[in-house]
């Protein structure tokens, strides 16, 4: 089994940053690349950022694009999501993910295998 954990949320006024990290760890696996996706309360887990380990360019939602930041340590499974210029609608539970069987999407919840519990936040205005 693999295990991720995610840390690094909480409480941030609008135009505040967070940093979010996440590691996966458990039996010997090997991955394709990790995602980040959250969800608000309401509403249905939507993806934010991803990146595979293949050295292609990272995939972003376009609510995010410009003032989030996806990177990562392929070794260490690791990867990170650079929050910055938060917005009240950022609020939500952001999840990690792991794709360890290749498939074709980057952007979509069945593209990924493992899922950690996700961390909160909050964004106040």
């Amino acid at each position: 089994q693999v295990q991720l954990v995610e840390s690094g949320g909480g409480l941030v006024q609008a135009g505040g940053s967070l940093r979010l990290s996440c590691a996966a760890s458990g039996r010997t696996f090997s991955s394709y690349g990790m995602g980040w996706f959250r969800q608000a309360p309401g509403k249905e887990r939507e993806f934010v950022a991803a990146m595979n380990w293949s050295g292609g360019r990272p995939y972003y939602a376009d609510s995010v694009k410009g003032r989030f930041t996806i990177s990562g340590d392929n070794p260490k499974n690791t990867v990170y999501l650079q929050m910055n210029s938060l917005k009240p609608e950022d609020t939500a539970v952001y999840y990690c993910a792991v794709q360890t069987n290749l498939r074709l999407t980057w952007v979509e919840e069945y593209g990924y295998d493992y899922w950690g519990q996700g961390t909160q936040v909050t964004v106040s205005s």
